[in-house]
């Protein structure tokens, strides 16, 4: 009895200390293909490492984060363009944390043919994984947009 009392608590203890993932990042809007991503089916996708340095309120945060390229999980999602010259250039990606924290992204930023911001939607910082799926966008000189908990996607 005490040795199955003592596996039990043991099996809670690690149940705790495992990542507690959101149910999954949506991605809706104005897109062919909405979907629910999971940080497992984010890691179906080929992985990218980027290194980032920015200021947030307590201080510089440096880390290594790795995650799916947020432009490959939208060209999955498939963005329907609207009418007009350089349609495509038009989508902005609303980016929500659990908290109800928006920000937004611009088509320019992320695709290859302009800036090709590798933007991530990272699971592992400095490879461990994280508690929840984070948007990180590198090159900013502040951590607003580093938004936690991503989710949802809305391709506007």
């Amino acid at each position: 009895m005490i040795a199955r009392l003592a596996g039990l608590a043991f099996a809670l203890v690690m149940l705790a200390e495992a990542p507690a993932f959101a149910a999954g990042v949506s991605i809706g809007g104005q897109v062919q293909h909405p979907s629910t991503l999971t940080a497992e089916d984010l890691q179906k996708l080929p992985a990218t490492t980027v290194p980032t340095s920015f200021q947030t309120d307590k201080g510089v945060e440096s880390a290594s984060y790795t995650g799916a390229l947020l432009w490959t999980v939208l060209a999955n999602a498939a963005p329907v363009d609207a009418a007009g010259k350089n349609a495509r250039l038009r989508h902005v990606f609303l980016v929500k944390g659990s908290d109800g924290y928006v920000i937004a992204l611009s088509q320019g930023e992320l695709d290859p043919m302009f800036e090709n911001k590798p933007v991530i939607l990272a699971y592992a910082k400095d490879g461990k994984p994280l508690d929840g799926i984070r948007l990180i966008v590198p090159g900013d000189k502040h951590g607003g947009r580093a938004v936690r908990d991503v989710v949802s996607i809305d391709v506007q």
